[in-house]
C-alpha cells in the first residue's frame, strides 16, 4: 500500500494530441496527478477552440471573416483581443519591412496549389498583380471604437502566420495560472515550453532536418522559451529544377528559395512564430542582420545547400 501510494505521487507527462485550427495540436503537463492535469489540459484546448473560432477564415461567423467581407465598405467592429493582435501584427509588418503581412489572404489561392500540376510560374507581371491588395498598411484599426477597416474591396487578412504561436501563448498562460509548473504547448511544430522535465532536466528540442522532416539534425535544451519553424520540406515545387518553397513574398508575388528551413527562438511562441516566415522571404543575409538587431530572438537558418547559418546570439555545438 505504501509503495502504491508512493507510485502515485511521481510526477508524469500527460498528454493530448488532438487537430485544432486545422492542425496537429499537442498539449503534455508534468502533474502526479493525472486527473487534475487532464481537466487542465481541456481547458487549455477549450482555450485554443475559442481562439479558432475568431480567428479561422473557415467560418463565415469568424470575426476575421467578418472583417473581410466589409473590406472596402465599412469599418468592422471586433473583440479587444483581436484587435490588438491586429496591432501587433501590423507592428511586426512594419520590423519586418512587409516581409509579414496578415493581408496575404488577398491572393487567389487557386494559383499557388503547389501539386504535382504546377508545371510553372505565373509571369512576374501577373504575379505583380495578385499581390496589389496586400498592404498592411491599408489595415486601418479605431483603438476607440475596436474597429478594423480595410480599405480596398477584395482584401483580405489571415492569421497563418501568427494564429498558431497566439494561440500556444494563450494556453500556456492558462496553464500556468491554474498551477501547471512544466509543460509544452506544441502547435504542429509551432511550440512553447516552461518549467523542466519530470527528471528535472530541461526539455530537449530538435530541429527537424529539411532532408528528413521526421528526423533532427540537432536538438538543444531549452526552458521557458519558444521555437518556431518555416520549411519547405512539407509543401513545395520544383520546376525546371529549382525547389520553390510554399512561402509566397507578398511584394513580388513568387514563391520563395534559397532556403529549406528557418527556425526562430524566442520567450513568446507569437512573436516566434510570426518572424519565421518573414525571415524567409528576406533571405540569409537581411534576415539574419534583422535577427541580430532584436533583443531576445534568434535564428537558425539551413539553406538548400544543406550549409547552417545562425545568429550572432546562437552557437550550435
Amino acid at each position: 500500500m505504501q509503495i502504491n501510494n508512493m507510485a502515485a505521487s511521481i510526477s508524469t507527462i500527460h498528454k493530448k494530441v488532438l487537430r485544432l485550427m486545422g492542425n496537429r495540436f499537442e498539449l503534455s503537463v508534468v502533474s502526479d496527478n493525472e486527473q487534475w492535469a487532464n481537466e487542465c489540459i481541456d481547458a487549455a484546448i477549450t482555450e485554443i477552440s475559442r481562439i479558432e473560432k475568431l480567428l479561422t477564415t473557415y467560418r463565415d461567423d469568424s470575426q476575421t471573416n467578418k472583417i473581410n467581407a466589409s473590406a472596402g465598405i465599412a469599418p468592422v467592429k471586433v473583440d479587444k483581443e483581436v484587435l490588438d493582435l491586429i496591432e501587433r501584427s501590423l507592428k511586426i509588418s512594419s520590423l519586418t519591412q512587409g516581409a509579414f503581412d496578415i493581408t496575404y489572404g488577398s491572393i487567389d489561392k487557386s494559383l499557388w496549389n503547389f501539386d504535382k500540376q504546377m508545371t510553372a510560374l505565373p509571369d512576374e507581371k501577373t504575379a505583380k498583380e495578385l499581390v496589389r491588395l496586400i498592404n498592411y498598411k491599408n489595415v486601418l484599426l479605431d483603438k476607440e471604437n475596436n474597429t478594423v477597416f480595410l480599405k480596398e474591396k477584395g482584401m483580405r487578412i489571415g492569421f497563418g502566420g501568427i494564429g498558431k504561436g497566439y494561440a500556444a501563448e494563450k494556453a500556456k498562460q492558462l496553464l500556468k495560472e491554474k498551477g501547471v509548473q512544466s509543460g509544452i504547448v506544441n502547435a504542429a511544430g509551432d511550440l512553447t515550453t516552461w518549467g523542466t522535465q519530470p527528471s528535472g532536466k530541461p526539455w530537449t528540442i530538435g530541429i527537424a532536418d529539411p532532408e528528413a522532416a521526421r528526423h533532427a539534425f540537432s536538438s538543444f535544451n531549452i526552458t521557458d522559451i519558444a521555437v518556431a519553424t518555416s520549411g519547405n520540406y512539407e509543401k513545395f515545387v520544383v520546376i525546371n529544377g529549382k525547389k520553390y518553397s510554399h512561402t509566397i513574398d507578398p511584394k513580388t508575388g513568387l514563391p520563395v528559395s534559397g532556403i529549406k528551413s528557418v527556425t526562430i527562438i524566442n520567450q513568446n511562441a507569437e512573436i516566434a512564430d510570426a518572424m519565421a516566415t518573414p525571415v524567409m522571404i528576406m533571405g540569409i543575409k537581411v534576415g539574419l542582420d534583422m535577427v541580430n538587431q532584436i533583443k531576445g530572438l534568434a535564428c537558425i537558418i539551413i539553406d538548400d545547400q544543406n550549409k547552417i547559418y545562425t545568429s550572432a546570439n546562437i552557437t550550435l555545438t
